[in-house]
């Protein structure tokens, strides 16, 4: 050991002396004083080093022997010629002081090894861990091609308290088992569920020999996406499709943004409808049953969220890629029919029936809320609206409707609902289907008969549990679909209130920005029945007019906006601003010519921050803020912040915007479903 010591402390100091005489040497042919001079000092050096290398040289003898002390002879040759890599640092500078022939041999290192850092035998390597108490490294360690486990402990070079502490670590080569590893990862099952969402509107009209064409288009390209990854693919209905494949390959399937969306959405029919795939992956660490669950629970997702998109499941988290087409109204209204059936005898049987909207509640809210306590009424029993009426933006609604003999009693707060629900209790949940996002959360947590009736697409997290649900994305509104169940409820027109019916047309109006955006035949034909129940138009517009500070308001925030990027419009306003007033902000924005989407940023309240997002469907405004923890539809989006800077939000959302920009399509991951803003 003593030889090795002294290999280690004269490495390259032989070398450096020996060119010193040499400059000697050559300074004896022009003044020998001088190379007198400076041999003089080179002597003195060298005893120096001597003198000090001989005490390192003790210094270091004495701390190896005493790692070893109180060790017996067996014990001592164990740790010499230990066959894992082993090396011994000081723990303060990280100074190699010892290592073994294995440790060596791992690193490609010569033996002139003491007094180097450890990085400089190993680029990058940190040894803060162990600092930190732990006993193993948290990643492998990669060293010319091999992987490792590091091990290590401290101890101290001497027994008293001042002595140094040096840090042991031993290097197990885990480089076979991380590249199975690997290959497992790479080669687990992943399971997928495809459904041609649109199939029934795709054939609507046709001759069987282009449905059996459109049908063979929508094979093909399947067949050609899948065929490169030799995975399995079988047709389960005429609309459905099982596809097994390997990890590795939805990794390419991501990095290709899943293209087959793109490439089924080309097949159109001669009546002009898109064909639109929805995909379903259940992934992870499981068995083929609950793979399956998972991309069952995915492809409903997607399909809830509006289809023509991809829903991820794993067991812990939901991811979303794409929602770049618009949603196919559907034709036809036995969903509607069926359910309200069902509503209605749910109604008959409960003890007590209540109804509640989302956070900061809007017209839709209250319009769709408002419809349903009509539809109790009819059933015999008695609403009760749970709303938040110091914090909506339809506090004018709320209190026309307050004045009304109907809701003189009806109007409750949580904690007295709560305190009256029973077992038998029904809660209907209108415009919203996320749980902590209800106006009041403990009031669902309370009851457990849950209705969802809903035209958000479904967020990552929805209520579950549910005896019904009502959730349809090709809605305008959740006031329209509510519209739609009052005609199988109701019997006259009588049945709902003159105001209850403008209630139920402003949430339509404020949805589709006055029957501009996410219009079809069956949201007509909801204003139609609600114009034959009473609803007056003009009425309907006062619930949308302004005082006058908000007029200015309103105008101030368009004139702050921005156009940061091509098509979109940002407006940031540092002061308490109405929600409705942003909203009409934003819908004035989307407006100006060239414009695709626009975002306003305004201060709710003291500390709470909040965007309003209109696109006309050329953006999906939803995929932005969801990305925000916000959601809400493809034109009409938002998202909420607490305890916020109003700055720090606006950076995130142009962070937002620039990755949804950055992308080909429209894609998202962690949806929420807020309510629209």
């Amino acid at each position: 050991m003593e030889k090795l010591i002294a290999r280690m402390m004269e490495s390259g100091t032989r070398l450096a002396f020996a060119l010193l005489l040499v400059f000697c040497a050559i300074s004896a042919f022009t003044n020998i004083w001088l190379a007198l001079g400076e041999l003089a000092v080179v002597v003195v050096l060298y005893i120096v080093y001597r003198a000090r290398a001989k005490r390192r040289r003790a210094d270091i003898r004495r701390t190896v022997e005493t790692l070893l002390f109180q060790v017996d002879d067996a014990s001592k040759n164990s740790l010499m010629n230990f066959p894992l890599p082993t090396a011994i640092l000081r723990m303060d500078t990280g100074e190699v002081v010892w290592s073994n022939d294995s440790f060596y041999e791992i690193t490609g290192a010569h033996e002139r090894m003491f007094n180097l850092h450890i990085t400089d035998v190993i680029e990058g390597f940190d040894t803060r861990w162990i600092m930190e108490g732990q006993s193993k490294c948290p990643y492998e360690v990669a060293v010319n091609g091999r992987k490792f486990d590091v091990y290590g402990n401290i101890v101290r070079s001497g027994k008293d308290a001042s002595s140094a502490l040096l840090v042991t670590m031993y290097w197990v080569d885990v480089t076979d088992y991380s590249e199975l590893r690997t290959k497992y990862e790479r080669t687990r099952p992943v399971l997928s569920i495809l459904v041609l969402d649109s199939y029934e509107e795709l054939i609507k009209g046709v001759s069987e020999s282009e449905k059996s064409k459109l049908t063979a288009q929508v094979d093909e390209e399947i067949s050609n996406w899948t065929e490169p990854v030799h995975g399995v693919v079988r047709r389960l209905d005429r609309d459905k499709y099982l596809f097994l494949f390997e990890q590795k390959d939805l990794l390419e399937f991501v990095e290709r943004k899943f293209d087959l969306l793109d490439k089924v959405r080309e097949i159109k029919s001669s009546t002009g409808i898109s064909a639109t795939i929805s995909m379903g992956i259940g992934k992870g660490d499981t068995d083929l049953n609950e793979l399956y669950q998972y991309a069952r629970l995915a492809a409903d997702t997607a399909l809830a969220r509006g289809g023509d998109q991809v829903v991820i499941k794993s067991k812990y988290a939901f991811e979303f890629y794409g929602g770049h087409a618009k949603e196919v109204e559907k034709r036809t209204k036995v969903k509607s029919r069926v359910v309200a059936n069902s509503l209605r005898q749910y109604i008959r049987d409960s003890s007590y029936v209540f109804i509640m909207g989302h956070q900061l509640s809007d017209l839709d809210a209250v319009g769709a809320a408002a419809g349903i306590c009509a539809a109790v009424r009819k059933c015999g029993k008695k609403p009760y609206f749970i709303v938040n009426s110091e914090r909506t933006s339809a506090k004018d609604l709320i209190d026309k409707l307050a004045g009304l003999e109907e809701y003189r009693e009806s109007f409750i707060k949580p904690d007295d609902a709560i305190f009256i629900a029973d077992s038998n209790s029904l809660l209907i949940v209108v415009d919203t289907n996320r749980p902590d996002f209800v106006d009041y959360p403990e009031v669902l947590q309370t009851i457990q008969r849950v209705a969802v009736i809903d035209h958000h697409r479904r967020a990552a997290s929805y209520i579950e549990n549910y005896v019904i649900s009502l959730h349809e994305p090709y809605a305008s509104s959740t006031s329209e679909l509510v519209t739609e169940l009052l005609q199988y409820i109701l019997t006259s027109s009588q049945d709902l209130k003159k105001e209850e019916a403008e209630a139920l047309l402003s949430g339509i109006f404020l949805d589709t920005k006055s029957f501009t955006v996410k219009t079809g035949v069956r949201t007509f034909e909801a204003a139609a029945y609600l114009k034959q129940c009473g609803a007056d138009t003009v009425e309907v517009r006062r619930l949308f007019n302004n005082n006058f500070d908000s007029y200015i308001k309103k105008y101030q925030i368009i004139s702050n906006a921005e156009q940061p990027y091509p098509g979109v419009s940002i407006s940031v306003m540092d002061e308490d601003t109405e929600r409705a007033t942003a909203s009409q902000a934003a819908d004035e924005l989307i407006n100006i010519n060239d414009i695709k989407a626009s975002f306003v940023v305004f201060r709710e309240h003291e500390n709470d921050v909040a965007i309003s997002a209109r696109s006309y469907g050329k953006m999906n405004v939803q995929v932005v803020l969801e990305k925000l923890g916000g959601g809400g539809s493809l034109t009409m989006a938002g998202a909420q912040f607490q305890d916020a800077d109003v700055g720090e939000v606006a950076a995130r959302l142009r962070a937002a915007i620039e990755e949804y920009l950055a992308g080909d399509q429209e894609d998202g991951e962690n949806s929420s479903n807020a309510p629209s803003a």
